[in-house]
């Protein structure tokens, strides 16, 4: 049975959509009064407070000592590199752009596996693939004199960060939920951004309040809040639609970027954007014949969510997990149930 437009599933689904699409455009504000790395370092302390402050409700659990490398590896990549890089991009890189250029982290993520992982690639994967670093390659190109600018690259290397970051979560997934991953990964990149923590304390001295409201708001919001309602959403909704809500981001974060920052995309952005967005439905469309599932898969295969194929601003991380409709409602996050990050 198909979920109702009006469940609180998929409005907990369209609210993570919204959230995370909204992100783009407030860093953005964020960064013009606040710097990269005040901007970088506030957002991902802030985020890592809220889930530590949900993680008795949500009864995530202690790590095991011999996951801290992963978990210290996806906090690395999956969020201190990823925001200083996305924040650095975004520091000329307009937040409807940065959003089209992060829509393809599935490519990325399924190249990773293939060469890290050693996962199977089929010929319709190489082909999205190659499709979708195409489209990156003409937003890349659409305001630059002739090549790439590197702005637009260092908001690529974002993209591989995350990318790096969806691998590094798949062998977690197996042990721990998607929330829980997220939060083990949100306190290691807080303690590997601590170095920033002078600046960014000098900085919110001197910083406007729409600047400080910005970080304030992406890290209560986008990246913790949208982590809480990613993983109740795809404990409740069939795998393809959770999948197919996620390739709305890009296109959302372009109306709320015209509406809240005046941005007008270049026409040129537009196409890039759609063939990349294109190049990802041909990743994680499945094969004819394959058998699907109504439910995302449970136990050991927890990480049914698009895993690494996740198209979103992150603060990073992909996954799903399942939970029987008739499960208690007093539970805000179903057990198992992984969930993504990145923005």
């Amino acid at each position: 049975m198909q979920p109702r437009l009006t469940s609180s599933s998929s409005l907990a689904l369209t609210g993570t959509v919204v959230l995370w699409a909204s992100a783009f455009p407030a860093i953005r504000v964020g960064v013009d009064g606040l710097g990269v790395q005040a901007l970088s370092f506030s957002r991902i302390m802030i985020a890592a407070v809220a889930l530590l402050l949900v993680a008795p409700f949500a009864k995530v659990r202690v790590p095991r000592r011999g996951d801290l490398p992963l978990i210290a590896l996806c906090g690395a990549t999956g969020i201190t590199a990823y925001q200083l890089l996305l924040n650095w991009g975004e520091v000329k890189v307009a937040a409807g752009t940065a959003s089209l250029l992060i829509a393809i982290v599935p490519a990325f993520s399924v190249l990773l596996g293939s060469l890290v992982l050693k996962e199977r690639l089929s010929r319709r994967i190489v082909l999205g693939s190659a499709v979708a670093l195409a489209g990156a390659a003409v937003v890349s190109m659409a305001e630059g004199v002739g090549g790439f600018t590197p702005s637009a690259l260092v908001v690529l290397a974002a993209a591989v960060a995350q990318g790096v970051y969806h691998v590094a979560t798949k062998p977690l997934l197996r042990r721990y939920t998607g929330l829980e991953v997220a939060t083990y990964a949100m306190v290691a990149g807080t303690v590997l951004a601590l170095p920033l923590a002078p600046a960014a304390w000098h900085a919110t001295l001197r910083a406007p309040a729409d600047a400080l409201l910005s970080a304030l708001y992406l890290g209560l919001l986008p990246s913790a809040l949208g982590f809480v309602i990613w993983a109740y959403a795809v404990a409740r909704l069939p795998l393809a639609a959770s999948t197919a809500a996620l390739y709305l981001v890009a296109p959302v974060t372009l109306l709320i970027s015209f509406l809240w920052l005046g941005e007008v995309p270049h026409p040129i952005e537009l196409a890039g954007g759609a063939v990349s967005v294109a190049g990802v439905i041909m990743i994680n469309r499945r094969a004819p014949g394959r058998p699907t599932a109504d439910r995302p898969e449970t136990a050991q295969g927890e990480n049914a969510h698009p895993g690494p194929h996740r198209v979103a601003e992150p603060v990073s991380g992909p996954s799903s997990g399942s939970s029987s409709s008739s499960s208690s409602s007093s539970s805000l996050i179903p057990r198992p149930s992984p969930s993504p990050i990145k923005e």
